[in-house]
């Protein structure tokens, strides 16, 4: 019977037989679409595996270990990690960590310089500081090696925002992607920034979704009125966490910068009029239509307010929205999704992202075995798998998000969010000015945005102090 599963995969891969087509006649045979979907990739993994340059079994029987952070990216890659293992020879352990510590545990491993583990998880803004600090390894020599990646590899499949994202010169302020950017990382799955909202609450109240920041701020605050929880939900903890979300889409949106960039030198530009505007207006809508403890918010508190009722909305990741409107969340199948565009006179979305992605550690003692791993991770049959028999949501591939299965699944479990994404994707990238100092400034404009908040300093007054103090600490290190 398998070997009948086998040859229906095989047609599927060939293009012989169409997906529709290929998961009814597996279902026919007593097969539910999981077991269909492992079988098909193991064929097109196989498929990989007969590109004729790249010897995947040269490294047979060594072992690559992992640094996970606890995440549903994982737990797919896992599902489907026998897969890799027939591949390639390779052995896979890892370690996973719940976000909480995760980041202290890759910064320790590699400020000790440690061959312990071969690859890991980060986010782009991490790689500006293990990039230049030489923690981490340019992975173009790899992705330009025909010996050692496959043509079905696609590199250029995976938005190009994306690869640009994870791709720096190291030079503050030079363009993410540019000319001589070495590849900090892979991109493995990505969030990008809008709003999700409790559709049952927002009939019952008989309000439209919000189309511009002002309007938002007004529907926030009437909700928060009506005693049906509150408005809207936005991070406030004092962390970098809480610039790079619905912030900074919404600043960016506006036509505000976080510094301006000259040869090499960086200036400040938090405390322009336009952007001290723009912060006004942000803290009143939190004020009047956001929780009570903001200042204690993280992405899990904006989450799982949203989930429970508490909140109406949420401007924030859309895989939030993703995530909570399924499982046991009170409100599961009751949120819906839309594209942002906070300015009246943008013409469409400016989300920043996230992007989850696959590094080599510089200390690694098996390199190529590494890359086995981080290519397949990262390759079109790994990722189509997550996206359609786990929770790779959002995957980095065009081509996963024309697969019907994908877009399928989510019009019938998720409607609205392919809109959402399709409307935003376009104008999806970071926002922010390549810097090493990265995290220690966000956190300090975290850090003004809830004194502001709090009352303790004028948003103006705020503002300039915060360029002040951040000029002072560029030109410590020699870049302002």
């Amino acid at each position: 019977m398998s070997e009948a599963l086998k040859a229906l995969a095989r047609a599927c891969h060939d293009r012989r037989l169409e997906r529709r087509e290929f998961l009814a006649r597996a279902s026919a045979l007593g097969f539910g679409s999981s077991a269909a979907g492992l079988m098909l990739n193991a064929v097109s993994t196989r498929a990989l595996a007969q590109d004729g340059g790249v010897d995947f079994m040269k490294h047979k029987g060594k072992t690559v270990k992992l640094l996970l952070n606890k995440h549903p990216y994982v737990d797919a890659m896992v599902k489907n990690i026998e897969n890799f293992k027939a591949l390639t020879g390779l052995n896979v352990s890892y370690d996973i960590f719940p976000e909480d510590v995760y980041f202290d545990k890759v910064t320790a491993a590699l400020a000790s310089k440690s061959s312990q583990y071969d690859a890991f998880m980060t986010g782009a803004y991490q790689t500006w500081k293990y990039g230049p600090a030489r923690q981490i390894v340019d992975l173009n020599q790899y992705l330009q090696d025909p010996k050692l990646t496959s043509a079905n590899y696609a590199w250029e499949d995976i938005y190009q925002n994306l690869r640009a994202a994870t791709s720096w010169d190291g030079k503050a302020g030079s363009a993410l992607g540019g000319p001589g950017a070495k590849q900090w990382a892979l991109p493995w799955g990505f969030e990008l920034n809008s709003l999700a909202y409790n559709k049952r609450l927002f009939d019952a109240l008989k309000l439209g979704v919000p189309t511009h920041l002002a309007d938002l701020a007004d529907k926030a605050a009437s909700i928060s009125k009506s005693g049906k929880g509150y408005g809207i939900g936005v991070r406030g903890s004092r962390s970098w966490a809480t610039i790079h979300a619905g912030f900074l889409s919404a600043y960016t949106n506006f036509g505000n910068k976080d510094f301006h960039s000259a040869g090499g030198k960086l200036t400040p530009a938090m405390n322009t009029p336009q952007s001290k505007q723009f912060h006004q207006q942000w803290i009143d809508m939190i004020k009047n239509g956001g929780p009570k403890n903001w200042t204690n918010y993280t992405w899990y508190e904006v989450g799982n307010d949203l989930g429970a009722g508490n909140s109406a909305m949420i401007y924030d990741a859309d895989i939030m929205g993703y995530f909570f409107n399924s499982g046991s969340n009170k409100e599961a199948g009751n949120l819906a999704y839309a594209a942002f565009t906070p300015n009246p006179a943008a013409k469409a979305p400016t989300p920043n992202i996230w992007i989850w992605s696959l590094a080599m550690s510089e200390f690694s003692k098996q390199k190529e075995a590494a890359w086995f791993l981080l290519q397949w991770a990262t390759g079109t049959q790994n990722t189509t798998f997550g996206a359609t028999q786990g929770d790779l949501v959002n995957p980095v591939r065009k081509s996963v998000w024309e697969n019907a299965q994908f877009k399928e699944r989510l019009d019938k479990s998720y409607p609205g969010y392919l809109r959402q994404y399709q409307a935003s994707v376009e104008g999806a990238k970071i926002y922010f000015t390549p810097q090493q100092l990265f995290p220690e400034f966000t956190t300090e404009w975290a850090s003004m945005l809830q004194q502001m908040y709090g009352g303790t300093v004028p948003v103006g007054e705020g503002l300039d102090k915060l360029a002040e103090t951040l000029t002072r600490k560029l030109k410590g290190v020699g870049l302002a």
